[in-house]
């Protein structure tokens, strides 16, 4: 090879080098092996450049010691590289310190505010505050993600707010809290932080105002024995005009402020309501093997005696309990309720119905005395042989609802409406702490408001993402108990054995090695 062409395959070799570092912007690949390409976004998400008119800019406030300190924004980074790689030039991606940038007035203006961690600076664990948040624009509106510490739900919140900026629409949802004794800030503090963080607006509808008809869902919780026929028409109302409903509602009243006495509900018209629409939820109390822990005091005389026991009227919807068909219960993580009635489907024609979820096999009923104490356990399982099997838990229907109040009001236009029905208030409310439930029952409660919204698309989007799953899935005492039993047998015998057996077939080699090493030496 002559220096001539040497030198023309040098100056090809940069060309390509430069062009490449200049397409670099264009091109994106990563190789994602996760089950659920957890570290891709989506095939929606890659089309956002179809509905964008103009440039988004997503700009990540992070602090440059929290990248150095984790790796966490840097996986964050790469995830709002891969918007902006497929968006044809629509989205635009800049990552700022906002110390360094000196904009720390400008970013808690917008509601990014510093978090406490723990680092380690030279040998040193020191408490810093660093920012971690983002920022979304679109021509003069904007949207932001105060704080960002996960990827779990990372692209369903970039995804749902660049769509609602770049249509220029409200994510509204109306919330009906329909027990008079029950209030919205105390008892369901996580469900607002949650429902707010991913964007959705909250109207608060009290009992008996009107409900507007241009609103895209309602949660309607609790209310067999407060909402009257008065306020009830003006729910049927709404679903008549097209509306979109969550209920959430017990069948058996169970006092949680007391010694949990319980009754059947004193319906004013609610159960009925829903009757009409299609499903009956039946005034018994659901218990199942597949039970939750409850922690409880007792006394006797001057000692307090701290319990855990099994509470079968604490149920753990189990994730193979769902129907996967659903776009609601796809990739279902499970789901905890606590005192829970069963429903059962009886649609008037033209209305579609379907089961979201189930107890397992094991279930049965109290449908004659309500016994809620777990110091009277001994009493749980006086009707499981009459009741044994599985029982419904949660329902989705849609379709043109007959009105269950046409006689007292004017006719309205049918138009289609979805509704969820679930058989329990409770599973929405701060109960859900006492199992650690936050993160399955929240995502179910998210995923009902997007179904309702009729944003199936995001639903999607929520479903991709996986999770660790429960210890406690395997519900049969005796499935568990073999299960624990080769797990301890695999990790206490096979694998130390496994190891004394591959060191002595090691030690042998060595040994037969050397022996004919020897002979070999003795032949010489």
């Amino acid at each position: 090879m002559n220096k001539n062409q040497s030198r023309i395959i040098a100056l090809v070799s940069l060309a390509i080098f430069v062009m490449a570092f200049l397409l670099s912007n264009r091109l994106f690949f990563r190789l994602d092996l996760t089950r659920d390409k957890a570290y891709t976004i989506s095939e929606i998400s890659r089309n956002l450049h179809r509905e964008i008119s103009d440039q988004v800019r997503i700009t990540y406030f992070v602090s440059d010691r929290l990248s150095l300190a984790h790796p966490l924004p840097g996986e964050i980074a790469d995830l709002l590289r891969e918007y902006a790689a497929h968006s044809r030039g629509r989205i635009r991606f800049i990552q700022r310190d906002p110390m360094k940038a000196e904009l720390l007035g400008e970013v808690e203006a917008l509601g990014i505010v510093p978090q406490q961690i723990r680092v380690v600076e030279r040998n040193e664990s020191i408490v810093a505050q660093v920012f971690t948040g983002i920022l979304i624009e679109y021509l003069d509106r904007q949207d932001v993600i105060p704080v960002v510490f996960s990827l779990d739900t990372l692209e369903y919140d970039l995804t749902s707010r660049i769509r609602a900026l770049v249509r220029n629409t409200e994510r509204d949802l109306g919330i009906i809290v329909g027990d008079g004794h029950v209030q919205w800030n105390s008892e369901y503090g996580l469900l607002h932080r949650e429902l707010a963080l991913a964007g959705f607006n909250l109207r608060f509808i009290n009992p008996g105002e009107e409900i507007p008809p241009v609103l895209p869902a309602l949660f309607v919780l609790g209310g067999a024995e407060d909402l009257d026929p008065a306020q009830l028409a003006l729910i049927d109302r709404y679903v008549q005009g097209g509306g979109n409903v969550l209920f959430a509602l017990d069948g058996v009243f169970v006092n949680t402020y007391g010694s949990l006495e319980a009754h059947p509900v004193d319906d004013q018209g609610l159960l009925a309501m829903l009757a009409n629409y299609g499903v009956i939820v039946h005034r018994n109390l659901v218990l199942d093997m597949a039970a939750l822990n409850l922690t409880f005091q007792t006394h006797v005389g001057n000692t307090t005696t701290i319990r855990t026991v099994r509470y079968p009227l604490w149920i753990s919807v189990q994730e193979h309990a769902a129907n996967t068909e659903h776009p609601l219960t796809a990739r279902f993580r499970g789901l905890d309720m606590y005192w829970a009635s069963p429903l059962e489907l009886v649609p008037p024609p033209g209305i579609d119905a379907e089961v979201l979820f189930t107890t397992t096999d094991a279930a049965w009923l109290q449908t004659e005395t309500f016994i809620t104490n777990p110091t009277m356990a001994f009493h749980f399982e006086d009707e499981a042989d009459m009741t044994r099997g599985r029982q419904v838990l949660g329902v989705s229907l849609s379709g043109v609802f007959p009105g269950a109040f046409a006689e007292q009001e004017a006719p309205v236009q049918g138009r289609p409406s979805r509704l969820i029905v679930v058989g329990n208030t409770a599973f929405a409310g701060q109960m859900m702490q006492n199992s650690r439930a936050e993160a399955r029952n929240l995502d179910f409660l998210l995923r009902s408001a997007e179904w309702l919204s009729s944003d199936d698309d995001l639903i999607s989007i929520r479903s991709r993402e996986t999770s660790a799953g429960r210890l406690d899935r395997i519900t049969n005492r005796e499935e568990r108990d073999a299960a624990m039993a080769l797990s301890r047998s695999i990790n206490t015998i096979v694998v130390p054995l496994a190891v004394v057996l591959a060191g002595l077939a090691v030690i042998l080699k060595r040994r037969s090695k050397t022996v004919k090493e020897k002979g070999r030496a003795d032949d010489i």
